[in-house]
């Protein structure tokens, strides 16, 4: 994957990011080889897409708190969507409500969407991230991220902070 990344060209015209996609997802879930990715497949997207909710909610918070609106996108556009621009920003985030979820299989907790699991799966946005070279709860990472995309917008920053995946 990361020899894909440093090839991937703007509009993704070599596809990169699919084949990297398929690959991702099968060395996730080793031991479930028909594992297939989306919103209405089996388990454990179930799951992951509880924890994309969270995930998505904290990031429209944080647009809004920026002073922005989640509505418009930059790379995702649907005009029945009125997240576009949470679902742009959310992307980085993503593999921690991945390793959550793993973390928590590994743990035996099951593929159900339980009380406990749902319970597990709320403390997201107080997950340590590391950014900048400091620890902070996930809500505060996309914060710091939501205001650098706002100064890029107003020209007085060239670069979103992301945090790092350990």
């Amino acid at each position: 994957m990361f020899v894909w990344a440093g090839s991937v060209k703007s509009g993704d015209s070599g596809n990169l990011e699919a084949r990297a996609a398929a690959y991702y997802w099968k060395t996730l879930f080793p031991e479930n080889p028909g594992f297939i990715r989306g919103q209405y497949e089996d388990e454990p997207n179930n799951l992951l897409n509880y924890g994309y909710a969270i995930l998505r909610a904290v990031v429209a918070r944080a647009l809004v708190g920026s002073g922005m609106l989640p509505t418009i996108g930059i790379h995702h556009h649907n005009r029945y969507n009125a997240y576009c621009l949470a679902d742009d920003i959310m992307e980085p985030y993503r593999p921690f409500v991945d390793k959550m979820v793993i973390d928590q299989l590994k743990q035996g907790y099951g593929m159900a969407l339980d009380t406990t699991m749902k319970q597990k799966l709320l403390t997201i946005p107080t997950e340590e991230v590391l950014m900048d070279g400091t620890r902070r709860p996930l809500m505060v990472a996309v914060s710091q991220t939501t205001a650098s995309l706002a100064k890029c917008f107003s020209g007085e920053l060239r670069r979103i902070c992301y945090p790092s995946f350990e």
